[in-house]
């Protein structure tokens, strides 16, 4: 499975790569789960214990449909300065959070109408979802806003076009996040 690149994986993706029974798969993934040859992810997804994958990677799989967003993708795009420790994404369905592969995966609901604003980027040889940074900026203010908290202060306003920033607020359907996201940027 590493030489085909398939670092996350279930039981069916075993019974369908090597043709054997879905019982056979689970026993196999059970077995070395035990003897530490696989981490179990999630239910009914693993990975390998000596190559996990990228933490994007793992967390647009972890709970899909998502992009990663937030504070995550402002410090990717350097938007931010600082680390961002927790991986946090945003997506259509419930909040949820994974603490899975020596990290911690976040996933905020927004509006299935804003769920767009995200590029596919490549690392390492694996594909992700992330938000391009206005649309990561504007979904930290959004749930800013409905956590009651003040905006950001720390950021590079040279790495947000504001009429796009603009934009992306409008899907949202609030004036509150608008203003929030124009007084922002000034």
């Amino acid at each position: 499975m590493k030489e085909k690149r398939i670092f996350l994986f279930s039981p069916l993706d075993i019974t369908r790569l090597f043709g054997v029974s879905k019982t056979a798969a689970t026993f196999l993934v059970h077995r070395y789960t035990k003897r530490g040859f696989i981490v179990r992810a999630k239910r009914g997804l693993y990975s390998f214990a000596d190559a996990l994958p990228p933490e994007y990677y793992v967390a647009n799989k972890l709970y899909e449909p998502s992009y990663v967003s937030l504070e995550s993708a402002l410090s990717y795009h350097r938007v931010i300065p600082e680390t961002v420790y927790e991986v946090t994404s945003v997506t259509p369905k419930s909040t949820r959070r994974f603490e899975t592969l020596e990290r911690v995966f976040t996933y905020h609901t927004i509006k299935q109408v804003a769920f767009t604003g995200y590029i596919l980027e490549k690392r390492s040889g694996f594909s992700f979802l992330i938000a391009e940074p206005e649309k990561a900026f504007v979904d930290t203010l959004y749930l800013r806003m409905l956590a009651g908290k003040k905006p950001l202060r720390r950021f590079n306003k040279e790495k947000i076009d504001k009429r796009k920033a603009v934009r992306y607020a409008e899907l949202f359907g609030n004036t509150k996040i608008i203003g929030i996201v124009k007084r922002a940027l000034l």
